[in-house]
């Protein structure tokens, strides 16, 4: 057999859209094969036509040297594939062990339990299978997924952006399973936007554009820059972070506290960048539920806009005083999966004094906004009247964002900004954070990536454990010194891990 998996002339045509056009891709047993591109390069489709939920139009599909359909995601299981999606397909009420028995189709019995630990503990991938998994981090949520893969005991394994929500430490810890995986002969799928890691991981890599294969290559035999270059046809060059001239107090925290965060002070004056750096798990979210206001303060005059107490106003009485918010989780949050990307942009739009003013609320005008966010921030899309859902996660994400920024807020509170982005669409949504702030905008990032925080913020603390620390400039802390804070002093070797990939 010369090999695992072979794409032949894959077409796949939306209206409007050509997704896939001719690809060829391969997959050899015991190899880690990379498949890179822009957001709306086509990687998505060609594995929703591997793992059985997109018919191709054209092209033959290969398994194991014998041409083969794959009907459904069943068939493709049926097959040996096995999938590992960036948005995790767990019941946060259920067990580990009910949400892995749930997606095998099977009861969750003293066997499967056994199943559960044995595979978990082979691969380096420990679970609890009765542990609840709302008690769980994104790191052991990710391993349900991949573990529960592994008992339908594949022979190719894709994973979708399998790092973009875990600590450096858990990354590293996933790359030891993949290569193990592959040392069993199993072939792998990497998709991911960290081309450093794929640099240090894949065997080789593909390389999409405008829904073409526009080269193929061997990682570790190619620098970032260049691999960054045959993505998106350039290299991306990052603007400087041009001085700034700060103005009033603009967003002000004292002494917020619940049963998740602890914030004793917090100040976001305008034309400034604070960025919150911190490892997933340790209060992010409800540190943004808190400043949005989709969760109330104890008492009002704790969190403070442009001189007014609102601890106890909601987000839509918060976006009339001028804020505006791009919280991390895209679907279900930021926009709801079956609307429209129209009136996704009416949802968090129609209270706003703006808004109101420009005449969006006509459907005509809404329409047009959404299509400047879209031309803005280049976000590829069948049309405006697509439901969001139908976009790819990084297209998705560049629309959320435009969406806020494009009404130049007086206050920009953002998690996790450049999430699931390809390098160029990063380097842009990073240029108009700057831009933003330049002009007179307040700006705060919450971030787990240490780069992108040395490259944006003005000042810098830290979210550890739910604990705010106290905010330094920036050019006061070091990859070291922020990787200590992030990791808490009782855990160096975390903050080490930092460092050595921040360094790499």
């Amino acid at each position: 057999m010369k090999g695992l998996l072979s794409l032949e002339q894959i077409t796949k045509a939306y209206p409007g859209v050509l997704a896939n056009d001719a690809v060829d891709f391969d997959v050899k047993p015991g190899e880690i094969h990379a498949l890179l591109g822009e957001n709306g390069a086509g990687k998505s489709t060609l594995m929703k036509v591997l793992s059985g939920q997109t018919k191709p139009d054209a092209g033959r599909i290969v398994w194991k040297d014998q041409e083969t359909a794959i009907a459904s995601p069943q068939a493709s299981k049926a097959l040996g594939i096995g999938m590992v999606h960036q948005h995790f397909a767990v019941f946060d009420g259920m067990s580990v062990g009910e949400n892995v028995a749930l997606g095998l189709g099977r009861d969750f019995d003293a066997s499967q339990r056994d199943s559960i630990r044995e595979t978990s503990e082979k691969y380096g991938l420990p679970l609890n299978p009765d542990a609840l998994v709302f008690t769980l981090s994104a790191g052991e949520k990710q391993r349900i997924e991949i573990v529960r893969a592994l008992l339908g005991e594949p022979q190719l394994l894709i994973l979708d952006e399998p790092t973009s929500v875990l600590t450096p430490r858990e990354a590293e810890a996933l790359f030891a399973t993949l290569r193990l995986l592959r040392d069993e002969g199993r072939g792998l799928v990497f998709i991911s936007h960290k081309l450093n890691e794929v640099r240090a991981l894949c065997n080789r890599a593909t390389i999409l554009r405008g829904g073409k294969v526009v080269a193929t290559c061997v990682p570790a035999e190619k620098s970032a820059e260049e691999i960054a270059e045959m993505m998106i046809g350039t290299r991306p060059v990052p603007t400087r972070k041009a001085a700034k001239r700060i103005g009033a107090l603009a967003l002000s925290v004292d002494g917020l506290t619940n049963d998740e965060v602890s914030i004793p002070s917090l100040q976001v004056s305008a034309g400034e960048i604070v960025g919150v750096a911190g490892v997933a798990g340790n209060g992010q979210e409800a540190l943004y539920a808190l400043l949005s206001g989709e969760t109330l303060a104890a008492e009002a005059s704790s969190i403070s806009l442009h001189g007014q107490t609102i601890g106890r106003r909601g987000p839509g009485e918060r976006r009339v005083m001028g804020a505006a918010f791009v919280p991390e989780e895209r679907l279900g949050h930021a926009a709801v999966p079956d609307f429209s990307l129209i009136d996704n942009t009416l949802l968090t739009n129609i209270q706003t004094e703006g808004f109101q003013r420009r005449g969006l609320l006509d459907w005509t005008r809404t329409r047009e906004h959404s299509e400047e966010i879209c031309a803005g921030y280049d976000v590829r899309h069948a049309g405006v009247t697509g439901r969001a859902s139908s976009l790819s996660g990084g297209n998705l994400q560049k629309f959320i964002v435009g969406r806020e920024l494009i009404k130049s807020p007086s206050v920009l509170v953002v998690n996790q900004p450049t999430w699931g982005v390809d390098m160029g669409s990063a380097t842009n949504i990073r240029d108009r954070l700057k831009a933003l702030a330049e002009a007179g905008s307040a700006v705060l990032v919450i971030s787990q990536d240490l780069d992108e925080l040395f490259e944006l913020a003005d000042r810098l603390c830290v979210l550890n454990h739910g604990v705010l620390s106290p905010t330094r400039p920036t050019a006061d802390w070091t990859a070291e010194t922020l990787g200590v804070a992030m990791a808490g002093d009782a855990d160096r070797s975390a903050a080490a891990t930092l460092v050595e990939e921040r360094a790499t």
